[in-house]
């Protein structure tokens, strides 16, 4: 038992989440180099690193040049064992960011210091709100001409609900960056363009009224900073690790990813103070880590991780216990015991098979079909894990079949891609019209792409008049009443729940008003009953 204690206090699990072009991949890429996961810079971008670390692994990706896939990647750092879930930059495969948040421990948001909080960093940390999760904010791009550190401060209360506390503080921005003083533990590390900072830069003083600093900067620089921080112990609560943990209080830290500037004391607090393997709620109870049999769920399928083998690899996050490999685990959806011969870790550059895995920890299991997002590994319990979100799609379109001869095959694909979480899918029960559920048009592209290459199905997509889908939950009575009325504007998801298909938000708030014994939700969560295989 004492083994597995101490396993799960070594473990660090969080993703990086931010607007697109905000510096996401240039900071995953220096926290990679400072835990020797990688030796050179661009690596990420240039596909040095082997393939899962890139995740660029569909053709359609390398074509756009964008990450569509979450990738996982674990390396070691001071002691600890960090397990860092990236997620897709891209605001079209914002629902595969989601469900990422459900897997992780705690999250470090980056925000572009000239661009500020953006839309979809908002909906982000409305998912990080939903779970309370913890959150260090890193502003980045700080050698660029950005906006004044207060204001931005004051908009991450004001548009993320949430309390900030900066653990460092900038001294200048843009051309005249001087580098950062490090409230946390009152150190300076000053900034040389062109240079790359080491610990041996670093300046530690009493404070920062300390005299030494006055032979470091010039004195206009050193007054602006002391006012600064006077102005933050006055004006900010003094930072509070329970708060943090809480997901009460967010600590930021001032920097320059591109620079590797700013990372190292980001990464050092990180280690510090964010949290190891958290416990989980379930349908039946809450799982606490340190149970000695295994529980774990899949947030994520990948498919054609090898396009020259149509696989599809399932992650799994360990949630208690020791995960081992040929060990029999019971797939609490499909009531069947399965066991896994070659699990998967994802250890700095290389694709390991792992012998066993602790709580935090994020394992591949190779699948030929047998899971859903969502699903569930016990060692004989009956529950499933709650609180992986499934959020209304932006964009509708009907599934058009163009070749009647392949018309199990685009069945078999639009399920088993929409069991990866690629899209919703919403069947009218007239007719059986398929409707495909999406964030951005990019995915629709994905879909065509993968059903042609994957499944030898043809397809075309006409586009929808609907604004919103909303699951609809009150009394049995009440929703078939409703239905009957509804036809045209009513779908069921594919666990069979009734979705309203609103026109517009007129429609909606209409509906709403008319109907208020009927709840109108703009998210589900995703659950699957037993459903057991004849």
């Amino acid at each position: 038992m004492s083994d597995l204690l101490t396993e799960i206090q070594r473990r660090r699990t969080f993703a990086i989440i931010s607007h697109p072009d905000a510096g996401k991949t240039t900071l995953t890429e220096k926290l990679l180099l400072f835990g020797g996961a990688i030796q050179t810079a661009g690596a990420v971008k240039s596909n040095k690193i082997k393939k899962h670390a890139t995740s660029d692994f569909m053709e359609i990706e390398r074509q756009r040049g964008i990450s569509v896939a979450t990738s996982v990647m674990t390396f070691a750092y001071k002691g600890k064992l960090i397990n860092l879930l990236d997620t897709p930059g891209h605001k079209d495969f914002a629902e595969d960011t989601y469900r990422t948040l459900t897997a992780v421990d705690s999250v470090i948001l980056v925000i572009d210091s000239v661009k500020g909080v953006e839309e979809q960093t908002k909906r982000l940390m409305e998912v990080c709100r939903m779970r309370n999760t913890p959150v260090i904010v890193f502003i980045n791009k700080l050698d660029r001409e950005g906006r004044p550190p207060f204001d931005l401060l004051d908009e991450l209360e004001s548009l993320l609900a949430i309390r900030v506390r900066p653990l460092s503080w900038p001294i200048n921005m843009g051309r005249e960056f001087k580098g950062v003083y490090h409230i946390f533990d009152h150190s300076v590390l000053l900034f040389h363009p062109h240079e790359k900072a080491s610990d041996d830069d670093r300046i530690y003083v009493q404070d920062v009224n300390d005299s030494r600093l006055e032979a470091l900067l010039p004195e206009s620089d050193l007054r602006q900073l002391r006012e600064d921080v006077a102005l933050i112990e006055g004006v900010y609560d003094p930072f509070s690790k329970e708060a943090y943990l809480k997901g009460q209080l967010a600590p930021v830290f001032f920097g320059s990813a591109l620079n590797n500037f700013g990372v190292k004391e980001l990464l050092d607090t990180f280690i510090e103070i964010a949290p190891p393997p958290q416990p989980r709620m379930t349908s039946e109870r809450v799982v606490q880590p340190e149970e000695e049999k295994m529980t774990g769920f899949v947030f994520k399928i990948h498919a054609n991780l090898d396009p020259k083998h149509r696989d599809r690899i399932a992650f799994l996050r360990i949630c208690s216990g020791k995960f081992e490999r040929n060990k029999f685990y019971h797939h609490v959806r499909l009531q069947r015991n399965l066991r896994f011969s070659n699990p998967y870790s994802f250890l700095a550059q290389e694709k390991n098979v792992v012998e066993d895995a602790y709580p935090g920890d994020v394992v591949g299991l190779f699948d030929t079909g047998n899971f859903k997002i969502g699903d569930t590994l016990t060692e004989g319990e009956d529950f499933y894990f709650t609180g992986i979100p499934s959020f209304s799609p932006e964009i509708f379109k009907e599934l058009v079949n163009k070749d009647p001869m392949k018309t199990k095959q685009l069945e078999k694909g639009i399920r088993q891609l929409t069991d990866e979480g690629v899209a919703q899918l919403f069947i009218q029960p007239q007719g059986n019209r398929k409707i495909i559920g999406c964030v951005g048009e990019l995915q629709f592209e994905v879909i065509q792409y993968r059903l042609l290459h994957e499944y030898g199905a043809s397809c075309a997509f006409v586009p929808l008049p609907f604004y919103k889908a909303c699951w609809l939950r009150g009394d049995e009575k009440d929703i078939e009443a409703f239905i009957r009325f509804k036809q045209n504007q009513v779908a069921k998801d594919k666990d069979g729940r009734w979705v309203y298909m609103a026109q517009s938000e007129w429609f909606l708030q209409t509906e709403m008003q008319n109907h208020p014994e009927i709840q109108f939700d703009f998210y589900a969560e995703i659950h699957h009953t037993s459903e057991p295989v004849s």
